[in-house]
């Protein structure tokens, strides 16, 4: 890859890709609420519509609100559907959403009448060395003029390569080459989507020795040669600095905040590396830590209010859980809007 590997952390196991994409899942057959999904006004959406996608004509793709909002799960839609949470937006893996029909584009086509959506794809592999895969490409161009989202973002790294689709998002030397060739695709994508793409800074758990350029370097230089935005995740900064030992909040200061279109905040798992040291793993599967909270305080009083994915992808709670973490988010949006900036308590 153009870069010597440095042995800095390892660990044993991969972390799951993003979600353990599910390819559809979602708990049982649908019935009643799921034959009749009701628009707010009260009146019944076709149901053949929602499973062709013809009900596309009728979805705005305004901005997202600075809000809170959540990833859509097939444990929540019923709920979702049934009590119209007071949450700002929904955001979906999009590998989980490519099949033509059946039930989760039902839920899904319901959902998006009624709250604004991201859509957030785990498998383009932005940074492979392999040219990017058309099918693919041409399935997310598909489900973006289907559901028409507010924003698309991808993953600075790589996941693929000569046909083989591996189940995580690996690191990338920060190289001209490199470089070169994430500016390239993104180029690509953008023009098959007639869209601008947001680049997620990414976690990692090994890092390159004697890189030619800093993470905020390489991004604020993708920035600049390809016009993309960025999707600035709070909490794989963190997991970072941990890991590797830098000053988060500096990161967060250097970071080129003016091109950033959404924020992410997750969970992360402690663990420790074979030394001994503090190793954290982005899992995805718990609530939100208070160093994190801490370092999302910071970063609005940088960025200013921003969209704010609460992500919550393995061991998926009950709604009540996470749409609470949504509210501590949407907390802190607010202190931010008038000057008040604090930790959500």
């Amino acid at each position: 890859m153009g870069a010597r590997a440095a042995p800095i952390r390892s660990i044993a196991t991969c972390r799951p890709l993003k979600a353990c994409v599910r390819h559809g899942e979602v708990p049982g057959r649908p019935s009643g609420l799921a034959m009749l999904a009701l628009q707010d006004d009260g009146r019944a959406s076709n149901h053949d519509e929602l499973m062709t996608g013809t009900h596309s004509d009728r979805l705005e793709n305004g901005p997202l609100p600075p809000r809170a909002g959540v990833g859509l799960k097939p444990e929540h839609y019923r709920e979702i559907l049934e009590t119209s949470p007071d949450i700002g937006w929904f955001e979906i893996h999009t590998e989980n959403y490519m099949g033509e029909g059946g039930p989760p584009h039902h839920y899904l086509g319901a959902i998006r009448e009624r709250y604004p959506m991201s859509l957030h794809g785990v498998g383009l592999s932005i940074g492979g060395s392999s040219a990017l895969d058309k099918e693919h490409l041409a399935r997310l161009k598909s489900l973006i003029e289907r559901y028409r989202p507010a924003l698309f973002s991808e993953h600075l790294a790589w996941s693929s390569h000569d046909g083989l689709y591996l189940n995580d998002l690996l690191p990338l030397p920060y190289t001209e080459e490199t470089l070169e060739r994430v500016c390239e695709h993104i180029d690509e994508v953008q023009e098959a989507l007639q869209l601008r793409m947001l680049l997620e800074n990414p976690s990692t758990y090994v890092a390159f020795a004697d890189p030619a350029m800093s993470e905020v370097e390489f991004l604020r230089e993708v920035v600049r040669r390809t016009g993309c935005g960025l999707l600035l995740d709070v909490n794989n900064v963190f997991v970072q600095s941990v890991n590797h030992g830098f000053d988060a909040t500096a990161f967060i200061d250097a970071f080129p905040v003016e091109h950033v279109g959404e924020i992410h905040l997750g969970g992360h798992a402690a663990d420790s590396d074979d030394d001994g040291s503090a190793l954290l793993i982005d899992d995805h599967g718990r609530e939100i830590a208070d160093a994190v909270w801490a370092l999302y305080a910071h970063t609005l009083a940088r960025a200013g209010a921003r969209p704010t994915l609460i992500e919550w992808d393995n061991d998926v709670p009950r709604w009540e859980v996470l749409f609470a973490e949504a509210k501590r988010a949407d907390a802190a949006i607010a202190a931010r809007r008038t000057n008040r900036i604090a930790v959500p308590a």
